[in-house]
């Protein structure tokens, strides 16, 4: 079976495993206030180019977006996401569990474009009723976004500037941030950033890490006892070294952006096996994460030997569906997916 289903459908880097075995017997303190975790804040902080950020490290996605957005809004306040935003789509009610709405926006390719978001800003303070409805109080948005498309800096720049002039911050979902900025097709950088999101996380679970999430906030804006408010969440780990260790490693030697544009490198020789092949594309994009149309006959006669993510039916009879490489996919994969297509 080859598999292209995901980007953490395999286990840690090899490097993590090892350091996991070196430092297993050391006794550290807990709750992330070891020496690894320590270390991988300040070599975060070093990559982002943003001294005074603060980092904390959650264990995955779904509960990072929910303590982050619910810790940031006030009650009476939603945040605002494209409506194929993972937020607005793929976390189960997430959010609106936690007592907050979610207020979706069109988007463009899974972005969000500033103009948009002006828009729906303005239309909301020049409604007569506002008072009467949920504040729109943060701006999500992935980068890579659900579509694996990415934003330029002039868009984040753009969206920056209307959460300064509405006072609301702005927050990216970095769940696959690495491919995002190990893309051959961008002009952003992991400091640009920290200078235009109030808040953003780093992921690991999706770039090589068994688990894991490093959230950066970049103004001091952190919410009065952050920590606190995760162990309320009962998110706060004990063992906190167990991301640390990863995030450590991670950070050190350039790995996550080694290994992230491995991913990238993995996804170019898939384009050009699925271009050989007459795929259609379903849209370009330029991350590790590739959408192509099937007829749903031979997408059924594939799903034999191979495994991909269906995304969305495209008609009666094709279905769109998501071809993702990762920091472990081998030239081999590439070459028996020729072979079976």
């Amino acid at each position: 079976m080859i598999s292209f289903e995901s980007d953490y459908t395999n286990g840690a880097h090899p490097a993590i495993l090892k350091r996991f075995i070196e430092t297993n017997e050391e006794s550290v303190s807990t709750y992330g206030f070891d020496k690894y975790s320590e270390s991988a804040k300040t070599k975060i902080k070093e990559a982002c180019k943003c001294p005074e950020a603060d980092v904390y490290f959650l264990a995955g996605g779904t509960q990072t977006n929910s303590i982050v957005i619910s810790t940031m809004l006030k009650d009476y306040e939603a945040v605002v996401a494209a409506n194929t935003g993972h937020i607005s789509a793929h976390e189960a009610g997430a959010i609106e569990y936690t007592g907050h709405k979610v207020l979706t926006i069109g988007e463009e390719m899974g972005k969000i474009k500033p103009e948009e978001l002006e828009k729906y800003l303005s239309g909301f303070y020049s409604d007569e009723n506002h008072e009467h409805m949920v504040f729109p109080g943060m701006v999500y948005i992935s980068h890579p976004t659900e579509y694996g498309t990415l934003y330029s800096k002039a868009e984040l720049e753009g969206l920056s500037n209307i959460c300064k002039q509405y006072e609301i911050p702005l927050y990216m979902d970095g769940a696959r941030l690495g491919y995002g900025l190990m893309s051959y097709d961008t002009d952003v950088t992991l400091a640009d950033i920290a200078t235009y999101c109030d808040v953003f996380y780093i992921g690991g679970t999706k770039v090589g890490a068994l688990c894991g999430e490093a959230v950066v906030f970049t103004k001091d804006n952190a919410p009065k006892h952050f920590m606190t408010m995760i162990k309320q969440h009962g998110a706060l780990l004990a063992k906190g070294r167990l991301i640390g260790v990863q995030f450590d490693t991670l950070f050190t030697d350039n790995l996550y952006f080694d290994i992230s544009r491995q991913a990238i490198d993995m996804a170019e020789e898939l384009k050009k096996v699925l271009i050989e092949k007459v795929c259609r594309f379903f849209i370009d994009s330029p991350t590790n994460q590739q959408f192509v149309i099937l007829e749903d006959s031979k997408l059924g006669e594939l799903k034999k030997e191979l495994k991909v993510s269906f995304w969305e039916k495209y008609d009666d009879t094709h279905t769109v569906v998501r071809f993702a490489t990762s920091w472990s996919t081998k030239l081999e994969d590439i070459e028996k997916l020729r072979e079976l297509l």
